[in-house]
């Protein structure tokens, strides 16, 4: 009688290839529903980023430049009623590139009014990414710190103004003239000389506009240390 091998407590194949089947169609059909989750998902996102953007966003940004257009035409010439009805439009609409310019232009008016500390407070709510008008808030910034001795914020204000100008060979020679003025008020006067020897070696076309050349600067420095 011929002998058997088939080991009678295992499933044979044909049970094996149908239980793997079963399980992959289960695999599948889960997949399947947690992809359809994650679709709708993304879809209700994307619905409600749409929404955000062309129900709110953009509205708020046209009523925003609407209004800094109203401020600018019917308060021209009147420091303190502009500064007033800048900074309403900046508290408004402050996370708007409108609303942000409202607050660079209310702190001009206000430190021209000799309102340093809040002429600061919305200068500091101003940001650009146009270098060169970041860079002119900083150093305009800057001023309202001298102006209030505050002179360590002061400093990193001009610092901020120097980087954010990136080699603009007018703000950038500029800030760093202000820089070494705050130092000699500290009589930290090493870290003049340092301003004044950047200016003379990166931007050797700036004119100080006093007939006195960096040169002159440059010595007195010296002549301190």
């Amino acid at each position: 009688m011929a002998s058997s091998n088939q080991n009678p407590e295992q499933p044979d194949q044909l049970e094996q290839i149908n239980n793997r089947l079963t399980d992959l169609g289960r695999n599948i059909e889960t997949n399947k529903k947690a992809m359809g989750i994650a679709m709708g998902a993304i879809l209700v996102v994307a619905c409600l980023t749409f929404a955000w953007l062309y129900l709110y966003k953009i509205p708020n940004n046209n009523k925003a430049m609407e209004a800094y257009n109203k401020v600018e035409l019917s308060t021209f010439g009147n420091d303190s009623l502009s500064a007033a009805q800048y900074k309403k439009v900046a508290d408004e609409y402050g996370s708007t590139a409108a609303g942000k310019l409202a607050s660079l232009s209310a702190a001009q008016t206000l430190y021209n009014s000799g309102k340093y500390e809040e002429a600061a407070k919305y200068l500091n709510k101003f940001s650009s990414k146009d270098k060169v008008l970041d860079a002119n808030a900083k150093v305009l910034l800057g001023d309202c710190y001298v102006n209030l001795k505050k002179y360590d914020e002061a400093i990193s204000a001009f610092k901020d103004a120097v980087k954010k100008a990136d080699g603009n060979p007018q703000i950038a020679p500029r800030a760093l003239l202000k820089q070494a003025v705050v130092y000699d008020e500290q009589k930290k006067f090493g870290d003049a000389l340092k301003c004044y020897e950047t200016i003379k070696k990166d931007y050797p076309q700036f004119s100080l506009g006093n007939g006195i050349s960096i040169d002159a600067y440059i010595e007195r420095e010296k002549a301190r240390l």
